[in-house]
């Protein structure tokens, strides 16, 4: 036979665009359109239905950038399309076929009911199905103009980020607002050849089922009438029938599908636009359940919800309707999609705790798994928390854009730091916004990666990242492909299902020990410094306000604990650790915010934590330590002045004039305490750290060497920080000035000031104090550089054959060699308050207060030592998407520690990031808990959720190996119980009180639990 594949399949491609397509609507009349310009940010339904509307045109430009139009449009069903299927097409002028970047629209009755949204694949409205003709039809439609920020694939900085820089010119001209007749058996002709012609060129040429696919398209194109396709359409179905019919292989893998729209909570656009496309989405979903009995969708993030429920009521009535017939299905448990690495480990727990408990309330549903499909890589200490909070699965997808190396498993069972294993997928289909193409379908059989142990795997399907969701066109490829041969087999479930039937044939699963490590993306731990900060610190400043709050609540007469504020401001954070918000890949004007929101956190808990303390009585000055480990140390009074102190964990102390053991002496510009003598150069950097008690230099070059480097990635610039940043730099080795500032015994330091690059200036203070071995370098930068990265280093005389890097509840090991091409591609790695290297015997600790981005490598010295150089990523410059990114001033600490085990880094981490609180205060309560076990560490104090009075108390073994101790309470201690993050017991944990109230611990490695106190009798 001759092959004629190229006629043929031109052919098809031809008519099945330029014929078949703009046939789908047989017929169409205009609506009448006026159009109303909201002034400044969107207004409620009820503002905008009694605005002045005026005549509005087709082929006229509207909305500015982040603009609202509302339009009115108005028509009548034609008596002669009686007993048709009739719809409203709007087009606004749509670019290019993403749905979430872009013009949307809210389509509403005029009585306010919500009935679905526009964008550029999905732009019917439903009108009736069959029409009786003469239907009056008035609707009043929300259309966004947002601006296409991905315009040109990042290519080149844009102001559209910020609505402040973008302007007023109209960025979109309408198109179509039609009243039209849908076509079904053309637009069923349609999606049969879409599934059909997809699926042929997916298939080997040898394959016989190509060939005969091809044939049939090819008779079924003589059938067609090009002057009639309406009336031929049927006939050419027929032609196409068989091969449609024809079954899939027995050994045929299956997609579980998914219905899925994901939506960033902010990205290229801000929050208050968030809360729109979750009522679009939401509107499309809910309306497609009604048409497809199948269909089951899947939809994570309770913040999403939230809003929806706040603004959005008669969609928020659809949803529960959803979720009652079982075609919706909330997953995920967790506030919203979280960064999966830089998230603390408390407000990991709370994301945790605040959706699955959302989902519990407002559904009765429990969701067993967690659905975080783009991250930027997840930590090890997920599958703990996962499982403590109830869940069965995990579920990712973004380790598919791995840069190196193929991730080798699909369907696995992934092991914690801890131990705990929870059962996870990674979809094969490379995507969370299938549509069931015949190349998705392709490449999911192809990748997967546990052929001859497993047969399935799941594909969420809709159009998403800016929402969209599910379409009618998705749903029929779905059906067409249910049992196709040539396919993959389709099914529609819902997730659970698909998790219980994976591990049920594939219990036996390889096991993936530790992190789920992105090698792309690695910048995100350090773009938008100011954001991370903000972060940080309210992650402090909560467990700062927990805990003083639950002391107050104890031991203060009259003082009512602030439930409903401490919940409302945890869940600012926790939103604020949207995967693209926290990590620092958002437009300007969500960083903006995000400032703004992080210092009215500050001050609220500030004020809250002012409120507890003055309520334990005031007339004296007290320190109080909110640090998990007992403090000695130097502490700045309301004056400036310092003063020496001793306060135990958890607790307070009165304000003293206690004498240090071991006093700083400042001799040219040399500090020396007698635990360690520091020594600056005149170039600014440490020339000499030597450890007194140790007898030892610890560094083998210049040490806080600053370094500023060439920062252009390949791409996604606020993501990435590729390899060959690290080859053209410049050292800051020119300082204005090195100076002595203080030369008290108690506390000595040195400042360099520096002039650099395009104009930034930075200004650090070394410092040392009484009594301790840290030094710390209090940096201000005033940073004004472009494509930039700004790095510190610490090069120390150690042979470190790993470094240890804190994470949530407790630390990863990752080696210093490059061995393999994954050792190698961790070249930037993320850590949270410390990152640790040593060899037997000795080790340093390098510690910050709000970075977390680092690097560590080892090399050999020519005199057959070993240097082993922690660099911290300080702040960059990237200039995409959001142009002005980390420009000007920045303020934070970092530290070296010297002579440091694990457990002098996790307390030198908690004293940096909770420092000492001076406060008129005179109440001497006890603290509340107390541990006396090495290794047992208390992470969170605070009453429990249900306002019962009961004390929760969550610890970790923070060391890495196993822990014992006893935990004693500094109030009557009726029973305690052991208890899930949801504060729910746990009937096979067991919690007992001895003879003298204490409650014996025992933790393995990085073990979390979870304790609930009864207080007893005489307690408030």
């Amino acid at each position: 036979m001759h092959d004629e594949r190229r006629r043929i399949e031109e052919r098809v491609e031809r008519v099945h665009t330029q014929r078949i397509k703009p046939a789908i609507y047989a017929a169409t009349v205009p609506f009448e359109v006026e159009a109303w310009q909201a002034p400044g940010e969107p207004v409620p339904f009820a503002e905008a239905a009694a605005a002045p509307y005026e005549p509005f045109a087709m082929d006229t430009p509207w909305g500015p950038p982040w603009g609202t139009t509302w339009f009115r449009m108005r028509g009548q069903v034609p008596a002669e399309w009686a007993g048709k299927r009739v719809e409203a097409v709007i087009d606004l002028g749509f670019v290019g076929d993403w749905p979430g970047n872009q013009a949307e629209a809210l389509v509403h009755l005029t009585d306010g009911t919500p009935l679905k949204a526009v964008n550029p694949l999905n732009q019917y409205v439903a009108i009736a199905n069959p029409a009786t003709g003469g239907e009056v039809i008035d609707y009043l439609v929300e259309a966004a103009s947002n601006p296409d920020i991905l315009a040109n694939n990042f290519s080149a900085p844009t102001p559209m980020g910020d609505i402040l820089m973008a302007g007023d010119k109209p960025l979109y001209t309408f198109q179509r607002a039609d009243l039209a007749v849908l076509d079904e058996e053309v637009w069923h002709l349609d999606l049969d050849l879409q599934v059909l012609t997809e699926l042929m060129v997916h298939l080997a040429e040898h394959e016989p089922r190509r060939h005969e696919i091809m044939h049939a398209l090819d008779r079924a194109m003589d059938t067609l009438d090009l002057d009639d396709v309406s009336g031929s359409a049927a006939a050419v179905r027929e032609v196409l029938a068989p091969v449609l019919a024809r079954p899939a292989h027995a050994s045929a893998h299956t997609v579980s599908g998914v219905g899925h729209a994901h939506i960033d909570s902010a990205w290229l656009w801000p929050i208050r636009e968030t809360k729109r496309k979750t009522s679009r989405t939401f509107s499309n979903v809910t309306s497609l359940a009604d048409e497809y009995e199948d269909f089951i969708f899947a939809c994570s993030q309770a913040q999403q919800y939230e809003w929806v429920r706040d603004n959005y009521p008669k969609v928020w009535s659809r949803i529960q309707d959803s979720v009652k017939k079982g075609q919706w299905a909330p997953v995920g448990g967790m506030w919203v999609e979280a960064d999966g690495n830089l998230p603390g480990g408390e407000a990991m727990a709370r994301q945790l705790i605040h959706g699955k408990r959302f989902f519990i309330e407002h559904f009765g549903v429990e969701t067993k798994g967690v659905w975080l499909p783009d991250s930027f890589g997840y930590t090890a200490a997920y599958p703990q928390l996962a499982k403590l909070a109830g869940n069965e699965w995990f579920l990712t997808q973004k380790i598919s854009w791995n840069q190196t190396n193929k991730f080798p498993h699909h369907t696995f069972w992934w092991e914690g730091i801890d131990g705990t294993r929870i059962f996870t997928h990674f979809p094969p289909v490379d995507t969370y916004n299938a549509r069931f193409s015949g190349e998705e379908m392709d490449r999911a059989v192809r990748n997967y990666r546990e052929k001859g142990g497993g047969t399935r795997s799941l594909a969420p399907f809709g159009w998403g990242d800016g929402g969209g969701g599910p379409t009618r066109e998705i749903m029929e490829r779905a059906r067409r492909l249910a049992d196709l041969e040539g396919s993959p087999k389709v099914v529609i479930e819902h997730p659970d299902a698909f998790f219980a039937k994976a591990r049920e044939e594939y219990e036996e699963a390889p096991v993936w020990n530790g992190e789920l490590y992105l090698e792309l993306h690695r910048a995100t731990y350090t773009s938008q410094a100011r954001t991370k900060q903000g972060n940080r610190r309210s992650e402090h400043k909560l467990r700062e306000a927990e805990l003083w709050a639950t002391t107050a609540a104890l031991h203060a007469p009259g003082y009512a604990y602030p439930y409903e504020k401490l919940d409302r401001l945890w869940k600012t954070v926790l939103l604020h650790q949207f995967h693209d918000i926290l990590p620092g890949s958002s437009i300007a004007w969500v960083h903006r915010e995000a400032e703004a929101e992080y210092a009215r956190v500050a001050e609220e808990l500030e004020a809250l934590t002012a409120e507890a303390v003055a309520a334990l009585g005031t007339g004296g000055t007290r320190v109080f330590n909110t640090s998990p480990c007992d403090r000695a140390e130097v502490v700045r009074t309301a004056d400036g002045t310092p003063a020496y102190v001793e306060v135990p964990a958890g607790g307070s102390a009165p304000l003293t004039d206690a004498e240090p053991a071991q006093p700083v002496k400042a001799k040219g510009l040399v500090l020396d305490n007698g635990l360690v003598r520091v020594q600056v150069a005149e170039d600014g950097t440490l020339s000499s750290v030597y450890d007194l008690r140790s007898n030892r230099e610890v560094l083998a070059d210049k040490g806080n060497l600053l370094r500023l480097h060439t920062d252009l990635p390949n791409y996604w610039d606020a993501w990435d920080i590729d390899k060959h940043y690290k080859n053209r730099f410049t050292d800051l080795l020119s300082p204005d000035s090195v100076e002595v500032v203080s030369a008290d015994p108690l506390l000595g330091a040195i400042r360099v000031t520096r002039s650099f690059g395009k104009g930034s200036t930075l200004t650090q203070t070394i410092t040392v104090r009484a009594d301790s071995p840290r030094i710390d370098f209090e940096t201000e930068i005033d940073w004004h550089e472009a494509e930039k990265i700004l790095k510190a280093g610490f090069p120390v005389d150690v042979r470190a054959a790993h470094s240890s890097a804190e994470i949530q509840f407790g630390h990863v090991q990752r080696p210093t060699h490059t061995n393999t091409s994954w050792e190698a591609a961790r070249f930037e790695v993320s850590g949270h308050r410390w990152v640790h290297i040593g060899e037997p015997g000795y080790g340093v600790a390098v510690i910050n207060d709000s970075t977390y981005g680092h690097d560590v490598s080892r090399t050999v010295r020519e005199d057959g030592g070993t240097t082993t150089s922690v660099h911290l990523s300080l702040v960059r410059a990237p200039r995409i998407p959001d142009p002005e990114a980390d420009q000007g001033k920045h303020r934070f600490t970092y530290s070296l520690l010297p002579g440091a085990t694990i457990g002098d880094a996790v307390a030198e981490g908690y004293a940096l990031n909770l420092p000492l609180r001076v406060a008129d205060a005179a109440g001497a309560p006890e603290p509340v808990v107390s541990v006396d076990g090495d290794g047992v560490t208390v992470e969170a104090v605070k009453l429990a959720d249900d306002e019962s009075g009961d004390v929760v108390v969550r610890l970790y073994e923070s060391r890495g190996g196993r822990a014992r101790g006893v935990l004693r309470t500094g109030f009557p201690l009726a029973g305690a119980q052991v208890t899930d993050l949801l504060e729910r017991p746990l009937p096979d944990e067991a919690a007992e009180i001895d003879d003298d109230g204490g409650i014996a611990v025992s933790l393995r490695p990085f073990q979390v639990l979870t304790l609930r106190l009864r207080r007893g009798a005489t307690g408030r």
